[in-house]
């Protein structure tokens, strides 16, 4: 007996089987699904039963009941591919054949896949459409480019800072597929890495002075530095909308470096004695028309260039200016507090090459006169073609309209260049605009002369401070450096205690905004101005109130006069109140550069009274064309020693004190006032007592009158000793 052909019976079957898959797909609808099974049950004919005159005869299509159909559906959820066993025993409950089953679960299975791949294709076509919405913009962006020189339309040959603000936004969009295209320039649309910063105890609870180095200095992030955590607080932080203007500033700013530290006349006039220049402020403008804006009114611009050859190699000098513990720490006698406040990006190839963070920092004269500067900027790196890398920094406090300006930086930082054996040629261009009406007048020709926060002395402290890392790095004790140190470890571990030293003095000296100085008397320049502090759970300083003191005042002896007077051990009982007429031994040397008068001492006070204890005192010394220190602490006889052994000096308790020494001035006459700016110096005397052992306890007017005697009767033995015999 014949059967019938399941094509012939069912012509849509056949139908179907000329299709291609995806119309297949098209023809399983649901409300289909839910009415009938889309099967059929055949009988196979087979051996002799088979007549082939007779036509298969039709069979009636069969309709799954709606019991059947919700039986099989939560079993599919369950298992959507049943084995014999699982469909023979699903049939049998539900009264189908096997066969039933077997079909109904393909055609299930088929309708899925077909309802994914529905949603899948809608899901596409929406991103192709981003993507292709987002293409058109970015060739509108580059059809719109504009030259920063000429202000006309630019071809994409010539757009260098545009590419490598590319670069910058590669580096942030590297691992999101859908951000392969990032060529705009201009546009920053995704969320940037900020920075983490410190716990609130991670830089010391006090709020005065020089409080904020009082920890190791492994306690300080490689985001915050110093006291910063309230210059943080006053930073109206940028929204999201700003960063494509911060980054666009940042490139034209990278560009206006360049040709600055490049050009020679006319942006830039030698002066009469061929050892200065002056920026042609008219032939600025008209190569910048498209800076950070014209000079605000009442602020006077500041403008200088300098180059010098430094024993780095040009890696490790980027690496300390991108890294803001590391600049902060180099420059501590400029740098009094600093933060990085975002980072945009890290850069690329696993180096500093686009690396660009939004920074605030304070610079400072060693001085209460001299208002410290604060600077809210952005500062971008980058290495060009020729090897040269640059860094440079650009405020950014003008994208905030209701701030008022008393300080900006228009394009500023240097280019480094490498030069064989680990030298490298460093040009800095400082370039500023300040109202610096609160500047006492004693230090103003200093401040207009740029010695103060130019160029000159950014580059001088690099190159004292990379002699100074020089030494420290080295593995042996030369033949200079006498005395009691014994071992590498040793002189590294003293090279330590002293450099905190240093950043800790430098940071309580300057009219920083972290403390509030008080005058005691008067109105003059060599008044004594005093803060306090409590100094708690702090291992690297003595617990309890410490009274800070400084005086600043002019002397016409020079500077270097003043300095080799008051580094010299063998004339220090002359102004020495402390060490009380004893004799004074250098115990310990270690150089610290060419200069002779670049060293760090350990100093033994030999009392002339047998009964009375001797005292260790810790000094730095350091000079360069801009300025001296002479920076002493006391020490603990049985702390030194450990760190003479190599032990750790950041549990070494210090209270550091010392003096500032500054030219009055250019060299030579300034033929105006007959003093000040005749080659003199400008001296800041600053001490720090320990006048209560108790974090608690309240300072006394008597502590106060007292430190103020001693500063004062300082001042006037060193007026004695550097005046003696004439300047």
């Amino acid at each position: 007996m014949f059967k019938p052909n399941m094509f012939d019976t069912h012509p849509h079957l056949l139908e179907m089987a000329h299709k291609t898959p995806q119309n297949n797909l098209d023809i399983i609808r649901d409300d289909e699904f839910e009415t009938k099974s889309g099967t059929d049950i055949m009988e196979a004919p087979s051996g002799d039963d088979q007549d082939p005159n007779q036509r298969p005869k039709k069979k009636r299509y069969h309709r799954h009941t709606q019991h059947q159909i919700q039986e099989m559906e939560a079993f599919f959820n369950e298992c959507p591919h049943p084995d014999d066993k699982q469909r023979k025993e699903l049939g049998r409950r539900l009264g189908l054949e096997p066969l039933q089953v077997k079909f109904w679960f393909q055609n299930k299975r088929t309708q899925m896949k077909a309802q994914h791949e529905r949603h899948e294709n809608s899901q596409l076509r929406a991103e192709s459409e981003k993507l292709r919405a987002e293409n058109t913009r970015y060739k509108d962006a580059l059809s719109n480019a504009i030259c920063p020189s000429c202000g006309g339309a630019a071809a994409i040959g010539e757009m260098s800072f545009d590419e490598q603000h590319l670069r910058i936004e590669n580096a942030h969009l590297r691992e999101e597929i859908d951000r392969i295209s990032g060529i705009a320039a201009k546009c920053v649309g995704k969320s940037m890495l900020s920075c983490s910063y410190l716990p609130a105890g991670a830089t010391g609870s006090l709020d005065l002075g020089v409080s904020s180095f009082g920890g190791p200095q492994t306690s300080l992030t490689g985001e915050i530095h110093g006291g910063a955590s309230d210059l943080l607080r006053s930073v109206s932080r940028y929204s999201e909308a700003d960063k494509p203007v911060i980054i666009e500033l940042a490139v034209a700013a990278m560009e206006e470096l360049i040709r600055m530290a490049q050009s020679g006349e006319p942006l830039w006039i030698p002066g009469p004695n061929g050892l200065s220049e002056t920026l042609n402020e008219e032939e600025y403008f008209r190569n910048f028309p498209r800076g950070i804006g014209a000079k605000p009114l009442g602020l006077k611009s500041e403008a200088s260039r300098e180059s010098a050859v430094v024993i780095m190699n040009h890696v490790n000098l980027v690496e300390i200016l991108m890294d803001v513990n590391q600049w902060s720490s180099v420059f501590s006698t400029i740098v009094s507090k600093a933060a990085t406040i975002e980072i945009l990006s890290t850069g690329v190839a696993g180096n500093f090459n686009g690396a660009l963070q939004v920074m605030t920092s304070e610079f400072q004269v060693p001085s209460p006169l001299v208002p410290s500067r604060e600077n809210y900027f952005v500062r971008y790196c980058k290495q060009h073609p020729d090897g040269t890398w640059a860094v440079v920094d650009v405020s950014i406090d003008n994208i905030r309209s209701n701030s008022v300006l008393r300080y900006g930086r228009r394009p500023s930082g240097c280019l480094i260049r490498e030069l064989p054996n680990g030298y490298s040629k460093v040009t800095w261009v400082e370039h500023v605009e300040v109202d610096d009406r609160g500047v006492h007048s004693i230090y103003k020709l200093l401040v207009n002369s740029g010695l103060a926060f130019g160029a000159k002395r950014w580059v001088a402290t690099l190159d004292r401070l990379c002699e100074r890392l020089a030494s420290a790095m080295a593995n042996t004790i030369s033949p200079g450096e006498i005395g009691v140190i014994s071992s590498p470890e040793g002189k590294k571990s003293m090279l330590k205690l002293a450099e905190r030293m240093v950043m800790s003095f430098s940071n309580g000296v300057g009219a920083s905004t972290a403390h509030t100085w008080t005058t005691l008397s008067g109105s003059g320049a060599d008044d004594v101005r005093v803060m306090t502090r409590k100094s708690m759970d702090d291992p690297g300083r003595p617990p309890g109130v410490v009274l800070s003191a400084a005086t600043s005042f002019w002397l016409p002896v020079p500077p270097k006069k003043v300095f080799d007077s008051l580094r010299d051990e063998n004339s220090r009982s002359e102004w020495d109140i402390l060490s009380n007429g004893g004799l004074v031994q250098e115990m310990a040397h270690i150089a610290n550069g060419r200069d002779p008068g670049n060293a760090v001492s350990l100093l033994r006070v030999s009392s002339a009274n047998s009964s009375q204890s001797n005292m260790l005192i810790l000094q730095e010394s350091s000079t360069d064309s801009t300025g001296s220190y002479v920076i002493y602490a006391p020490v603990d006889i049985d702390a030194m020693n450990m760190v003479l052994s190599g032990g750790d000096p950041d549990y070494v308790a210090l209270l550091p004190s010392g003096f500032a020494i500054l030219p009055d001035g250019p060299n030579g006459p300034s033929g105006g006032n007959p003093d000040v700016g005749s080659g003199g110096s400008l001296l800041t005397v600053a001490f720090q007592i320990l006048v209560a052992s108790v974090p608690t306890a309240k300072l006394s007017l008597g502590s106060v009158a007292t430190v103020n005697n001693l500063i004062k009767c300082t001042v006037e033995r060193i007026k004695g000793s550097v005046l003696c015999g004439g300047a």
